[in-house]
C-alpha cells in the first residue's frame, strides 16, 4: 500500500472514531436498556444484577452479581470481555461498564468502516461519500444504542461490517487480499455465533467466500485464500457453538410456545380454528398474548403436561404448511415490525440522565425515520426494495464489479431469510428481533447505491512494466 492510500486509511480511521465518539458521548452517553436477557451474558462476568430497572433505563455499570451459569452462546460475551479487562485497566471496578464497551466498539466500527471503505474502487470523492453514508448506517438511532448495551444485537451488525468490508478487500491486489480475509475472518466469527439467529448467516457467508475472484488470481490459485477463510470460521463456529447451548436450543420451546400463543393465536382471527389445527384446547385461548416467561402463562396450566408435545416445531410447520394465507399474514406483520425500528420498551437513556423512563434519542433517524414512516405497509416496501438491491447486484456483476455484487447479494438474502426466521419462528418481541432483518438490508442498501458511483481510474502501469510488455506484443504482432 502506498504511503499516501496508507495517509487516506488512517484519515478515515481517525475521522470515523472521532464522529462515532462524538455520537456516543455528547451530549450524554446513550445504549440499549436490558429488556430482561441481558443476565445470560452479564453472569459470564459475574455481574448479573436485580436491584435496578432493566427496561426503562440503561445502566451503563454492573458490579459484581450473585453467581449464576449460563449456556447462552453469543461472541458479544468476546466485547464484552475485552471491556471488562480494559475497565479493570483504566481502574474501573465494575465488572461491565458500558462505557468501556462502548468505546471500545466504536473502535471497531471505525477499523470496519475503514476496511470497506479502503476495499471500494472508488476515486477519493467517492470514498468520502462511502464514508459518511456507512457512518449514517452504523450510527443510525435505530442501531447505534446496542453498541453499548448487555444484548448481542451490536455483535451481529459489527460483524456483518466487517464481513462485507473484508469481501471487498479480497478483490483487490495481494496486501489487502491477505489483510481482508483477516477481516472476513473476524467478522464472520463475530456475526455468526452473535445470535443463535444469526447462524443463518452461514449458507450465504460460504457462497460469498467461495465466489470471490481476487484481481490477477485465475485457476487453482484463487482458491486458497477463500478455502483458508471458511475452514477458520467453520472451525471456530463449531468450537464456540460446541462448548455451551448449540443454536441456543435451551429456549426452542419457549420459542415455539411464543410463535403460537403470540403470533398464530393472536386474538384477532379465528382463535378456536387455530387452536384446534394445532391440536391444543380451546381453554388455552385464555392464554392468547403471553408469553413463555409471563406469570400464568399456559405451561402452569394443569392441562399443559398432556399437550406440550403439540408445542414443537413439527407442529407449528404442520400448521404453516396448512394455512399458507395466515403465513402471509404473520410474514406482513414480520415486515412492519421490521421497518417499525424502535422497539417501545426499551429506553435509550441511563438512570441519571434526567429523562423520563423508556425516553430514545432520534438524533440520527436517517434510515429509520421513514422505516418508520413506511412500517404500515410492510413487506409492500420490503420486497421491491429487496427486488431493487437485487438488480442493483447482477448490475453490479455485469460491470465488472463482483464484490459489491457479493456483499449486496449475501446481505439482502440474509434480511430475506430472517424476517421469515424470526416472524414464523419466535412471535414475541418482533420489533427487536427484526432489527437483524433491518439492519441488513439497509447495509445492502447502502452498497448497492455505491455500486452506482463511478470507478478510480487505474493508475498508470509503471515504465518498467510496459518495456516488459513490448517484446511480448512483438511476438504476438509477427504471429499475426
Amino acid at each position: 500500500m502506498r504511503t499516501k492510500d496508507l495517509r487516506f486509511g488512517l484519515a478515515i480511521f481517525g475521522a470515523s472514531l472521532a464522529l462515532l465518539l462524538v455520537r456516543f458521548l455528547i451530549p450524554r452517553p446513550i445504549g440499549m436498556a436490558d429488556n430482561g436477557d441481558g443476565w445470560r451474558l452479564l453472569c459470564k462476568l459475574g455481574g448479573k444484577q436485580l436491584d435496578r430497572p432493566s427496561e426503562g433505563f440503561v445502566r451503563f455499570s454492573y458490579g459484581a452479581g450473585v453467581p449464576c451459569t449460563s449456556d447462552y452462546v453469543s461472541s458479544q460475551t468476546w466485547l464484552d470481555w475485552l471491556a471488562s479487562k480494559a475497565g479493570h485497566l483504566f481502574g474501573s471496578s465494575a465488572v461491565l461498564n458500558l462505557l468501556v464497551l462502548g468505546v471500545g466498539t466504536c473502535v471497531l466500527v471505525a477499523v470496519a468502516i475503514t476496511a470497506a471503505v479502503t476495499g471500494l474502487d472508488l476515486e477519493r470523492r467517492g470514498k468520502v461519500v462511502a464514508t459518511v453514508l456507512l457512518l449514517i448506517v452504523m450510527g443510525d438511532s435505530a442501531f447505534f444504542g446496542y453498541f453499548a448495551s448487555t444484548l448481542s444485537e451490536g455483535a451481529a451488525f459489527l460483524g456483518m461490517l466487517l464481513i462485507a468490508g473484508g469481501l471487498l478487500l479480497m478483490h483487490r491486489d495481494r496486501a489487502q487480499r491477505y489483510a481482508g480475509a483477516a477481516f472476513t475472518v473476524l467478522g464472520g466469527l463475530i456475526g455468526i455465533n452473535a445470535k443463535s439467529q444469526t447462524l443463518l448467516l452461514i449458507p450465504v457467508f460460504v457462497l460469498a467466500v467461495l465466489l470471490v475472484k481476487p484481481q490477477g488470481e485465475r485457476g487453482k490459485a484463487r482458491w486458497p485464500l477463500p478455502l483458508a477463510v471458511l475452514l477458520l470460521v467453520g472451525g471456530g463456529t463449531f468450537a464456540v457453538q460446541s462448548h455451551g447451548d448449540p443454536a441456543n436450543a435451551e429456549y426452542r420451546e419457549a420459542n415455539v410456545y411464543n410463535a403460537i400463543f403470540d403470533s398464530i393465536a393472536d386474538g384477532k382471527h379465528d382463535t378456536n380454528a387455530d387452536l384446534a389445527a394445532l391440536g391444543l384446547p380451546q381453554s388455552f385461548a385464555r392464554y392468547i398474548g403471553t408469553g413463555w416467561w409471563t406469570p400464568g402463562a399456559a405451561r402452569t396450566d394443569p392441562l399443559y403436561p398432556q399437550y406440550r408435545d403439540k408445542i414443537s416445531r413439527r407442529n407449528v410447520l404442520a400448521y404453516y404448511e396448512s394455512h399458507p394465507a395466515r403465513v402471509a399474514q404473520i410474514l406482513q406483520q414480520g415486515g412492519v415490525n421490521t421497518l417499525t425500528a424502535r422497539p417501545d420498551n426499551l429506553g435509550s437513556f441511563g438512570e441519571l440522565s434526567g429523562r423520563p423512563r423508556l425516553s430514545k434519542e432520534h438524533r440520527v433517524p436517517v434510515f429509520s425515520g421513514p422505516a418508520a414512516l413506511a412500517a404500515p405497509a410492510g413487506l409492500f416496501v420490503l420486497v421491491p426494495l429487496w427486488l431493487l438491491m437485487i438488480w442493483a447486484a447482477v448490475r453490479a456483476f455485469r460491470r465488472g464489479r463482483r464484490e459489491y455484487g457479493l456483499v449486496v447479494l449475501m446481505l439482502t438474502f440474509f434480511a430475506i431469510g430472517q424476517l421469515g426466521l424470526s416472524a414464523l419462528g419466535e412471535g414475541v418481541e418482533g420489533v427487536k428481533h427484526q432489527l437483524l432483518t433491518l439492519f441488513p438490508t439497509v447495509l445492502a442498501l447502502a452498497f448497492a447505491t455505491l455500486s452506482l458511483l463511478p470507478r478510480a481510474e487505474e493508475p498508470p502501469k509503471p515504465q518498467r512494466e510496459r518495456e516488459d510488455d513490448e517484446p511480448l506484443t512483438e511476438e504476438i504482432a509477427a504471429a499475426v
